[in-house]
């Protein structure tokens, strides 16, 4: 009867575990924000962030899905637990860390100023009075320009393509934003490959990181041992060769 008993209990517990093994890790995203995050010609949503959490997520034994979740509307999923984790060129900053938990670093940006050809900066003081335009809820709208005490016209989007159209158009002097996405609409983006530049790129580093709800330090652990695997083994820098190439 015991033996027959442990048996069953073994079982019970074997099952829980494959069970839990295969419970996917669900990652929210914002796909307006390339090449971090953006959809492909077949709506699937790709970009760099989205290949390391990916590699990470394998490194980890989670399968992972990704959700296609709007920035205004990312963190209340997270908050309502209908994902698991954010994978959406999220910087770390005091602010967000007093309501979530990140994972360590895994990417150092600068905040950058994308203007139109013929026109440059030396610093921020020059865009005194200047319209600017940037995605709303990014650390260049909440932080970069509020701290710099700099009296700019700003105007913000629900995404950085809208900024970068109305810059196109005349309707902005420049669009600040993370500079892995600067380059892209700058220096890679057909439509805008000879009519933007990047005129200034701040000093201060930013890092992004994965972000969980507070209590999930085990899932943080987890994933901080992926993160620190996929650096290992070289993944990470042929995600970052795919993405951004070999400079």
């Amino acid at each position: 009867m015991f033996r027959t008993l442990a048996v069953s209990l073994l079982s019970l517990l074997l099952c829980a575990s494959v069970a839990f093994a295969e419970k996917p890790l669900v990652v929210a995203s914002d796909p307006t924000f390339p090449p971090n995050e953006m959809l492909n010609k077949d709506k699937e949503i790709v970009g760099f962030s989205i290949d390391y959490i990916k590699a990470v997520g394998k490194e980890a034994g989670f399968d992972v899905q990704v959700k296609n979740i709007a920035w205004d509307g990312i963190f209340a999923a997270l908050a309502s637990n209908q994902v698991d984790v954010i994978a959406a060129s999220v910087s770390i900053t005091d602010k967000r860390k007093k309501a979530m938990l990140f994972t360590d670093p895994y990417y150092e940006l600068h905040q950058a100023v994308v203007l139109p050809l013929g026109k440059e900066i030396k610093d921020l003081e020059e865009l005194a009075g200047k319209r600017v335009g940037g995605q709303i809820g990014t650390t260049a709208m909440v932080q970069t320009i509020p701290a710099s005490k700099i009296k700019m016209i700003v105007k913000t989007y629900d995404e950085v393509g809208l900024a970068f159209e109305d810059l196109a158009k005349g309707n902005l002097d420049a669009v600040m934003c993370d500079d892995p996405v600067a380059k892209y609409y700058a220096n890679t983006k057909d439509e805008y490959r000879d009519k933007f530049h990047i005129g200034l790129v701040t000093g201060d580093p930013e890092f992004y990181g994965f972000a969980l709800r507070k209590n999930d330090k085990e899932l943080a652990q987890k994933l901080n041992a992926g993160i620190k695997a996929v650096q290992e083994k070289g993944i990470e820098k042929q995600i970052l060769e795919k993405w951004f190439g070999t400079n």
